[in-house]
């Protein structure tokens, strides 16, 4: 049994109230708990001191024992040094289980939510920007460098929120629970601690350049990777990018949200691309090949002889690549338009009937010539 004075150890007057003595246990109690400092064992010889005295003095008829005759009223047995276990005493203050002297590890699991080296403060809100990209930037994928405005880690006080030389305290408003209660006729409710918001702890002294938020705000820049196949709508991830959380609390996370533009060329269908292209009738009628244009350049179609209008090609794996399947890409599909001139020459107009009487065909009048039976041909009209 120590032989120092019981309120020198807790560092209250002789005259000091029953709740300042509590409030005094708890805040020694917190500060040299074996969980809070593993492997010291000056730590522990002073929890034990503290749990010692304040199992004496929360005892209105130990206390007057102690008053009047010292440390010789409790040689013999009976005091702190033989009777309550500091940690079990640590979990009646305190209001929880778990722990013991035997293993300290839980101990701060059960009274705080997580071990003392897990941060108090809150996390970071999540944040969401937005990007634009080509469909083809969409169809190779892109490294995107993304402005945004956001909380960062206050460099002062490394976001602990308080000031060079000072420490976060128990809650004087809690008591170090993190919750308060108030009393409403028969019912008593317990509440969030509006003081320390549920944290047990405050800041001693708030760092001037944060005012005790451990966070400031900044316009900073993000690199995101967009990947190859993604449409417009989609919205990606970046874990740990959005705002960083109050007195070292986690960060949040960054939702990027794709704006895919409309491009001059094609229309997107999930993977599949479709494009239209417009051919001579002398092509469609006689055959032969044109440049169909795709995302990574131009290819050849093959145009059969008799190819009506709105016929429709598909070429193999020019679309766009399947978002989970890179390596997988869809179709490009061309329709082909047939473009009939509104004017000839009188030479074309010469030789395009001479091709219609060669072909047998009748039909021509002079109200109505050959180009004009063409385009309701091509137009599919009969």
């Amino acid at each position: 049994m120590s032989s120092r004075d019981y309120y020198e150890i807790l560092g209250v007057g002789r005259s000091a109230s029953d709740e300042e003595i509590k409030k005094a246990y708890r805040k020694l109690a917190i500060k040299y708990h074996p969980d809070k400092n593993p492997d010291d064992k000056e730590a522990e010889e002073k929890f034990k001191e503290i749990s010692a005295a304040f199992e004496i003095l929360k005892d209105p008829d130990k206390r007057r024992k102690y008053d009047q005759f010292g440390h010789d009223a409790f040689r013999g047995g009976g005091g702190a040094s033989g009777g309550v276990d500091p940690f079990d005493l640590f979990r009646d203050v305190f209001g929880g289980g778990g722990g013991g002297g035997a293993g300290f590890g839980s101990i701060f699991d059960d009274f705080f939510g997580g071990s003392p080296s897990q941060s108090d403060g809150a996390r970071g809100s999540d944040l969401r920007v937005s990007v634009t990209i080509t469909l083809e930037q969409a169809s190779q994928g892109i490294e995107k460098e993304i402005k945004y405005q956001h909380h960062d880690e206050c460099q002062s006080c490394s976001g602990s929120g308080a000031a060079s030389g000072s420490g976060k305290v128990m809650c004087s408003t809690c008591g170090g629970i993190g919750q308060v209660a108030s009393n409403q006729g028969f019912i008593s409710i317990r509440r969030t601690c509006p003081t320390c918001k549920g944290t047990g702890v405050t800041i001693e002294k708030p760092c001037k350049e944060c005012r005790g938020e451990g966070r400031k705000k900044v316009q900073g820049t993000v690199k995101v990777n967009i990947p190859k196949g993604v449409s417009d709508g989609n919205r990606l991830c970046s874990r740990g990018r959005g705002d960083a959380g109050t007195q070292g609390g986690p960060r949040g996370d960054l939702y990027v949200d794709v704006n895919v533009r409309n491009h001059k060329f094609f229309e997107r269908d999930e993977d599949d691309l479709f494009h239209e292209i417009m051919i001579p009738f002398t092509l469609a009628t006689l055959g032969g090949t044109v440049q169909a244009p795709t995302l990574d350049g131009k290819v050849s179609l093959k145009i059969p002889s008799g190819t009506p209008c709105n016929k429709t090609f598909r070429i193999k794996n020019k679309g766009m690549p399947n978002l989970r399947m890179p390596s997988r890409n869809g179709d490009l599909y061309v329709r082909v338009v047939i473009d009939v001139p509104d004017k000839l020459s009188k030479e074309q107009r010469d030789a395009l009937v001479h091709f219609s009487k060669a072909s047998g065909d009748k039909n021509i009048s002079p109200d109505e010539g050959f180009m004009d039976k063409a385009k309701r041909f091509f137009d599919g009209e009969n």
